[in-house]
């Protein structure tokens, strides 16, 4: 097996390399004061430079935070979510989670260093070249120091919707994570998403129909609209009638005039005789819930039904 050089170590880490990964394979401080002197390299921290120079990417970014912080720490949180495929969650600072008893001495410009009791490589995904949590423990992670509930249930109903996991997992997970801040407010969240709500809006309608005594809606119902396109509705009703009320739920990125004529368009074909599409917005939903249950009551949704006693 030929010898490992810099060169390689340096190509496996996307250029990042470590003084003491350096002192292993021969190139002593000097050599590494000479380069960086030269303009070759660049100190990027105290303990880390670079074989490239110019602004970093940010996958050298990520290197710089874990070569940095040691072999003991990895990627966490959305940083770790990001590289495991989590979309529309993006944080322009890397976290890094780090032992607690780490003593490090200065910080590095763009790299958050989490300390934490937690076991990590009980948690590292061993199927990433670059140290990082498995998604499930690095969503979960996140969610549990979230100040809203809300960003708590939508990073894990993004996670399970965008198919990176289960809520079955999850929720495994969370007994594994024993303790983790705000657990049953993530229990309640994975056992709705697990019954078919895949985002916090569909999960703020569960609520709303609990809270108001209706009956919970199916959730993400194949249709084939007017011009035979398969879509997704977010929410039905069976009517006592025997039509179908349809409510489609607008988010925050619905104000262009593009997206608005779209959405008209698609109403329209996804309506029949036999059955109505509504529209609100997220914010109703949240904000509003009372006067929303209302108008859903008065379109004919049934109340829920009663437990038998």
């Amino acid at each position: 097996m030929a010898r490992e050089t810099w060169r390689t170590v340096s190509a496996r880490q996307a250029g990042m390399v470590s003084r003491a990964q350096l002192a292993a394979v021969g190139v002593d401080r000097f050599a590494v004061r000479n380069q960086v002197a030269a303009g070759r390299w660049v100190l990027r921290s105290a303990t880390v430079v670079s074989t490239t120079t110019g602004e970093l990417t940010r996958l050298q970014t990520m290197w710089l935070g874990v070569l940095h912080a040691g072999d003991r720490s990895v990627l966490g949180d959305l940083t770790a979510a990001e590289l495991a495929g989590l979309r529309h969650w993006h944080r322009e600072t890397v976290t890094v989670l780090v032992p607690y008893d780490l003593d490090l001495d200065d910080d590095v410009p763009g790299v958050h260093l989490a300390r934490t009791r937690r076991r990590l490589s009980s948690m590292q995904d061993p199927s990433s070249p670059l140290p990082r949590l498995r998604i499930e423990p690095a969503v979960l992670h996140f969610a549990a120091y979230q100040p809203s509930p809300r960003t708590a249930q939508g990073v894990v109903a993004a996670a399970v919707q965008q198919q990176l996991t289960t809520a079955a997992d999850l929720l495994a997970w969370v007994d594994r994570m024993r303790p983790l801040r705000k657990a049953p407010v993530l229990r309640s969240a994975l056992a709705d998403i697990g019954r078919g709500s895949h985002s916090v809006s569909e999960l703020d309608l569960v609520r709303l129909c609990r809270d108001h005594g209706l009956r919970t809606p199916d959730r993400q119902v194949r249709r084939r609209d007017g011009e035979g396109r398969l879509r997704f509705t977010d929410a039905e009703w069976l009517l006592p009638d025997g039509s179908v009320l349809v409510l489609e739920v607008d988010g925050s990125f619905h104000m262009a005039v593009e997206q608005w004529e779209d959405d008209l368009a698609r109403q329209r074909r996804l309506t029949t005789v036999s059955r109505r599409v509504v529209r609100c917005t997220s914010r109703e939903l949240r904000d509003e819930p009372a006067r929303l249950a209302t108008d859903l009551r008065r379109l004919g949704v049934p109340r829920a039904a009663r437990p038998a006693s």
